[in-house]
């Protein structure tokens, strides 16, 4: 049986990934910073282990040996307020993550790393395709482009993947994102809500395209070494999104900016370009993103 190591797999992304995997026949093992209990995800087998602890990285990898490894751990809030946790985990721990599965005996089959399609920053129209310089504009984006730079050290050694997922949402992301704020709100009746900029648009997801497509990548020998935009190739206006949730739920709310929540480093519009990943692996299993929010207003 193909196993199949995911860091991060306690997140929002690792859920839905462990899952998809589980029922594809892959044995999944879960990389861990502290205890969770994942049965319900379809994970066979769990480890503990900081991303910063390189001895108990390679005690693991080679205690699992694994076929394929998927690495989604890290910081992915951008306005999270703890820098030097946020350059160490996103950073560090990849150094250390790719550092023991080159000390493996028998190499994976791939190794997939989510990097961010924040790495390209702000000031870029139209659809981004993967040929786009990185131009970040705030640390995470930073941290994210940093890791690109460690998998090219490692990549005439090991078989990397590089995915650049786009904004996506679902059941059980944190509130702490925007579109589960807002849905958040809404379930709770709420007359208003407080956001920061408005003025923004973003190219949103399906949590379950994305994992479908990074399950379809690691089984794809063709992918190894490329770099992959994972998107829906359209841009949504934070007003559109609004126009929508109020549509769909049948609530409307009032809107007020909370300076607090304004960032000058926020990126402004961000849309990408899907046509060399689907030429790698074919049509991704887009969810309209009315569905996606329905899915969410009645979960």
């Amino acid at each position: 049986m193909t196993t199949t190591l995911i860091t991060g797999a306690a997140g929002f992304t690792g859920r839905y990934l462990a899952r998809r995997l589980a029922n594809g026949g892959h044995r999944v093992v879960a990389l861990l910073r502290e205890p969770t209990a994942l049965a319900e995800a379809g994970v066979a087998e769990s480890h503990v282990c900081d991303l910063t602890d390189a001895t108990g990285l390679h005690a693991i990898m080679r205690r699992v040996q694994p076929d394929h490894i998927i690495h989604l751990a890290a910081i992915a809030f951008v306005a999270h307020d703890d820098l030097a946790d946020m350059y160490q985990s996103n950073i560090v721990g990849l150094r250390n993550l790719l550092g023991a599965a080159n000390c493996l005996d028998r190499q994976p089959r791939s190794i997939l790393v989510a990097s961010s399609a924040n790495i390209y920053g702000n000031g870029r129209p139209g659809r981004l395709s993967e040929d786009v310089p990185p131009a970040p504009a705030n640390d995470y984006g930073v941290t994210k482009a940093a890791g690109e730079m460690i998998c090219r050290l490692f990549e005439r050694r090991l078989p990397i993947i590089v995915t650049r997922p786009f904004n996506y949402t679902g059941v059980g992301q944190s509130p702490s994102f925007l579109i589960p704020k807002i849905v958040d709100h809404v379930r709770h009746h709420a007359p208003d809500i407080e956001l920061g900029n408005l003025d923004v648009a973003r190219d949103f997801s399906d949590v379950r395209m994305v994992v479908d497509a990074y399950a379809r990548l690691i089984e794809e020998p063709a992918a190894i070494g490329g770099t992959f935009n994972v998107c829906s190739g359209e841009a949504t206006s934070l007003g559109q999104l609004l126009d929508s949730i109020r549509r769909l739920s049948g609530h409307d709310f009032a809107v007020r900016v909370n300076p607090a929540f304004v960032r000058a480093d926020e990126v402004k519009t961000l849309c990408g370009d899907a046509a060399r990943i689907e030429a790698v692996i074919g049509p991704l299993a887009r969810v309209p993103l009315d569905e996606t929010l329905q899915w969410m207003l009645t979960a």
